[in-house]
């Protein structure tokens, strides 16, 4: 199999991570999880090569593909050189969120400062990680932080189909507990937030980006939005999630997955976060509190978490249809 990986942008093969440092550059890790996407792989691999900031390691597992997926990226390992991959362990299908928060977990044993999950089928421009970087090293170390750019969406050849809408309110808590609004794709943690993510756990279904939102604004982390679309987000058939665009269209997505496995995910984490309460500061707790018990009071408790400050999606009509569900229990 050759796939030609351009190499050009790599560091040499050997010692690559001593000539990386002794620039001075912060590390990151990539965390790709793979799954049947050798339709596409090789393109998401290329672009890690052409990255403008060359100090990453990828940490990467194979989630049970049936297809070529393992043998690309371990081909692309082997091109780019001695240190700059690192293969997790494989310990049975773990799906997708399962498979993300291994490899952060696996990442955290090194001493990379930051952590890019990355998705197998999109294509990163060649800032990404530059960008990240430089506006996470503006926050202290030791607040947990998720910065998180904007993308394009492509087709299935990337062309060009739209931007996707841009935030109507900041991120914060507990506005997360109603909607996530940023992709995994698009999101990179400081340590302290990976570290803080890390020392929970996370319920079962949800989504590793959802999650790593909740858990860094719960915390009273800092949320950082960059100012540049760096990836091309590609819309395919086999997308897992993917991103329709407009509020009437992800309306009618919502309307269509239904009230009942939404406000399953919703309580889910209101418990898992209540679960790790010395995490959380006392207004998190407080919030937390008020709103689980308002699941098991009754529709008059429902009415009044609903006044909770910023308990909001991000458009009226989104929150209008939150609420008609909250209060349905």
């Amino acid at each position: 199999m050759d796939l030609n990986f351009d190499t050009t942008h790599s560091p040499s093969p050997h010692g690559a991570h001593e000539l990386t440092r002794l620039a001075g550059e912060p590390s990151v890790a990539i965390l790709l999880s793979t799954f049947d996407g050798e339709r596409y792989l090789a393109e998401q691999l290329r672009s890690y090569n052409a990255q403008t900031h060359s100090n990453w390691t990828l940490y990467w597992r194979d989630d049970g593909s049936a297809d070529q997926s393992p043998a690309i990226v371990a081909e692309f390992a082997q091109r780019v050189g001695k240190g700059r991959c690192s293969h997790a362990p494989e310990d049975g299908q773990l799906r997708s969120t399962g498979s993300f928060l291994t490899l952060l977990h696996t990442a955290l044993r090194d001493d990379a400062d930051y952590f890019a999950f990355s998705d197998q089928d999109d294509v990163w421009l060649p800032d990404k990680l530059a960008h990240a970087v430089a506006a996470l090293g503006e926050v202290a170390a030791d607040r947990p932080a998720l910065y998180f750019c904007d993308r394009t969406l492509v087709d299935e050849s990337l062309r060009f189909i739209g931007q996707p809408s841009r935030l109507r309110r900041p991120p914060g808590f507990p506005a997360a507990l109603t909607q996530n609004v940023i992709p995994g794709c698009c999101m990179i943690l400081n340590r302290a937030a990976a570290e803080l993510i890390d020392a929970t756990d996370a319920p079962e279904p949800t989504w590793h980006d959802w999650w790593c939102y909740l858990v860094v604004t719960a915390a009273e982390g800092l949320v950082v939005r960059g100012n540049s679309p760096d990836i091309l987000y590609r819309q395919h058939a086999g997308n897992l999630v993917g991103e329709p665009l407009g509020v009437w269209r992800r309306a009618i997505r919502a309307l269509r997955r239904g009230r009942g496995p939404f406000m399953s995910v919703f309580w889910r984490h209101v418990s898992a976060l209540r679960a790790r309460q010395s995490l959380l500061p006392d207004r998190s707790l407080t919030l937390l509190t008020v709103i689980d018990r308002a699941g098991r009071e009754g529709v008059y408790a429902r009415f009044k978490a609903l006044s909770i400050s910023g308990f909001v999606r991000q458009t009226r009509l989104e929150t209008l249809l939150f609420r008609l569900w909250f209060l349905l229990g």
